[in-house]
């Protein structure tokens, strides 16, 4: 009799304490706040590793973190949009997404105009790019935490050093260099020096082999994942292009945070986009030892020349109509 009643006593005991564990672990979650972030990238991609293997851990006491990947939650160019509706919380977005709502964005999607990993953050983090935060905090709602970085962009071609090396911009003279479809696109190329060449990204490789063109333009891990060094014996360290997304966020969500949770959210986002920089570097610099060793003849050109001709081309253009005045200058400033 005591024995059924002391294992009765127990079971309900075992019961109860289970109650309790799941409602304090209901509670535990009640009390995090839900952040949604929409991202084009996959889940391998730095970016996104970055997110989840260091912001998240970062955030865990107060944030309950929801990434979406491969463009599934909202299509790609349309985040944004999403944010300042008030139906997403956070993305990763580009300069180039940007200068659709602002022109004036579209100085950081330019030629040379950052010229390493280092300098995108020396400029993300100078009072030149206040104006920039505020109008995308007060127009569009959205607020930039920290500047992440993609790669840089460089000349690959079909030619051989000996048969044609290159340089400065003039030593492109001629070249047929596929570039993407877009006028902007289509205008660096030519700021390059070479002919420029709009072909859909899923047909170069046939039209390097085939020799209906003589070079493209990527990072360097692009050039490894499509095999284009299959097809070309060069790659031409122009740096022409040093690409970036910001981490975005929305204000409203940002402004409901209490000071602390703000200090330590900013903190997370530093710090992942400090890992996804340092490790998108050090792929960089080990594929120019791979590209290396499948013959490829790989070296940097007079980066001066380039950059002074290539900013020069969008002096005056209809792409510089929008750049604040001064800012270029106070951008070149910073990589001295």
């Amino acid at each position: 009799m005591i024995s059924k009643f002391t294992r009765k006593v127990m079971l309900t005991m075992v019961i109860a304490a289970g109650a309790i564990a799941v409602f304090a672990s209901n509670s535990w979650a009640a009390d995090k706040i839900e952040l949604r972030m929409a991202t084009s990238g996959s889940e391998t991609d730095q970016r996104s590793v970055a997110m989840v293997e260091v912001f998240a851990p970062m955030v865990a006491d107060f944030i309950d973190f929801k990434p979406s990947y491969n463009s599934t939650m909202f299509a790609q160019g349309t985040e944004l949009d999403a944010i300042s509706r008030g139906n997403l919380e956070m993305s990763i977005a580009s300069a180039q997404e940007l200068a659709q709502f602002f022109p004036e964005f579209s100085i950081f999607a330019t030629g040379y105009v950052h010229q390493d990993a280092a300098h995108q953050v020396a400029v993300f983090n100078d009072p030149l790019m206040d104006s920039f935060k505020e109008t995308t905090e007060n127009e569009l709602g959205v607020k930039l935490l920290s500047v992440m970085y993609l790669g840089r962009r460089h000349v690959n071609l079909r030619q051989s050093k000996d048969e044609l090396t290159v340089m400065t911009p003039a030593d492109l003279a001629g070249v047929n260099l596929r570039m993407p479809g877009t006028d902007a696109w289509q205008f660096l190329g030519s700021a390059l020096g070479a002919a420029p060449t709009p072909i859909a990204f899923s047909e170069v490789y046939t039209s390097l082999s085939t020799g209906a063109v003589d070079g493209q333009d990527n990072p360097l891990p692009t050039v490894v994942d499509a095999k284009f060094y299959e097809v070309t014996k060069q790659i031409i360290l122009t740096s022409h292009l040093v690409d970036l997304n910001y981490i975005a966020i929305s204000k409203e969500f940002w402004d409901n945070l209490t000071p602390e949770q703000q200090a330590t959210m900013q903190q997370a986002a530093d710090a992942a986009a400090e890992s996804g920089r340092q490790k998108q570097l050090e792929l960089e610099d080990s594929l120019v030892a791979f590209l290396k060793e499948q013959g490829l003849e790989v070296y940097e050109p007079d980066l001066a020349a380039f950059r002074s001709h290539v900013q020069a081309q969008y002096i005056g253009s209809e792409f510089a109509k929008s750049w604040p005045e001064g800012v270029l200058e106070a951008i070149n400033s910073l990589g001295n």
